[in-house]
């Protein structure tokens, strides 16, 4: 009896044991980093090739950004060359305002000139704060006509978590400036567009006033980690040590976001871990489209009767590595009704391995069809008479 008393026990405890435990999947298990290997209070990894996300821990938390501010001038300022709006020789003026900023800085002197290049690579590689608050006045009119377009294109994002107070992120002084993982690494993506950053990203000595002003990147990865292209640290007392670290390997992009580091060392280690970790777990499949499956979508009322929908330009998804064999499903929508917008989505391309969605394709409109109006009609009667 006494035997039986023990092994009803055992029996008990072992059941109990294997209910406490978390029920979880070796998939699940092989699909997520090492906790021991993220030093920081909030990070992100995103491939930036799709967008998608790899890995996520506290992504939407409001955090102080610290310099890593700075992706934001720094799209603006491209996007300003893009634009025509100003060019890489034109000559700024430091203003007093300018001058007065602490931390990183080049010591800009009131009325001191210098070309937006100098300036921009200043706040690339060095961080300097006084550098970018005289390209953010020359472009935006003002520190705060500046601020106002950092958060109107953070919008334009569809970023609903940060909200900018300054250009260059010192903190000391701000009530309502943070941003978060997710949102800094949205920004780094389209920074990253732009092949003209990269001329800069991954300088790692250079000198300004003639070589009398030193200018060391602040971002070590760039001597240390093999496919670093970029992108931005930042350090304060609040935000701790962050960084937005960009790399390519294998035709993939991916940008990992690093938030709340206690040392410099955790940033750096952390954007490597889950950078190399990205690069083992994943790659980049560019679909083989069969255009002869890809029908034509009749227009109801439009100045079209018919629209041939096409992918995306460059469409790649992201796989796990050692995937199989892939399968396409086509799905095409017979009509539509106008009027249609370019880019507007028609249909589908499913991509499945072993009946399970590796990603999917969007089918869209490669140009505006407006609707039939009563002067298109008889624009056509005239033009066909």
């Amino acid at each position: 009896m006494v035997m039986i008393m023990k092994k009803l026990i055992v029996l008990i405890m072992t059941f109990s044991l294997i209910v406490a435990m978390p029920i979880t999947s070796f998939a699940e298990d092989e699909a997520q980093p090492e906790q021991e290997g993220i030093r920081a209070k909030s990070v992100l990894l995103m491939c930036m090739d799709t967008g998608e996300v790899l890995y996520k821990q506290n992504e939407l938390e409001h955090l102080s950004p610290a310099s890593v501010t700075k992706i934001m001038t720094i799209l603006l300022i491209l996007e300003a060359i893009d634009e025509g709006k100003i060019k890489l020789d034109d000559t700024v003026t430091a203003s007093e305002e300018a001058v007065s900023m602490g931390g990183s800085q080049i010591w800009l002197e009131v009325g001191e000139q210098m070309s937006v290049e100098e300036l921009l690579k200043a706040v690339v590689v060095a961080s300097a704060n006084d550098a970018c608050t005289a390209l953010a006045e020359y472009v935006g009119g003002s520190s705060t006509g500046f601020v106002k377009m950092m958060n109107d294109r953070a919008a334009e994002l569809g970023l609903e978590n940060t909200n900018f107070e300054n250009c260059n992120g010192l903190d000391d002084t701000v009530k309502n400036h943070y941003s978060c993982a997710y949102d800094l690494a949205v920004i780094s993506k389209e920074v990253m567009k732009h092949e003209l950053i990269k001329d800069y990203t991954c300088i790692w000595l250079d000198s300004l006033r003639g070589g009398k002003t030193e200018l060391n990147n602040t971002n070590k990865l760039v001597n240390t980690y093999e496919g670093i292209t970029g992108l931005k640290t930042g350090t304060t007392s609040n935000a701790g040590f962050c960084i937005a670290a960009t790399a390519q390997r294998d035709n993939m992009n991916l940008v990992a976001v690093v938030l709340g580091s206690e040392t410099s060392k955790d940033r750096f280690d952390t954007a490597s871990y889950l950078l190399d970790w990205g690069f083992s777990e994943y790659e980049i499949f560019e679909p083989e489209i069969d255009d002869t499956q890809i029908g034509s979508v009749k227009i109801k009322l439009g100045e079209e009767k018919e629209i041939t929908p096409v992918t995306e330009e460059s469409a790649k998804i992201v796989i796990k590595r050692g995937t199989g064999d892939v399968e396409y499903k086509y799905s095409v929508k017979d009509e539509a009704a106008a009027p249609l917008k370019k880019g507007d989505k028609l249909g589908e391309i499913v991509i499945e391995n072993e009946n399970v969605t590796l990603g999917t394709i969007d089918l869209i409109a490669d140009k505006d069809v407006n609707r039939v109006t009563l002067n298109s009609i008889f624009s056509n009667i005239i033009i066909n008479i």
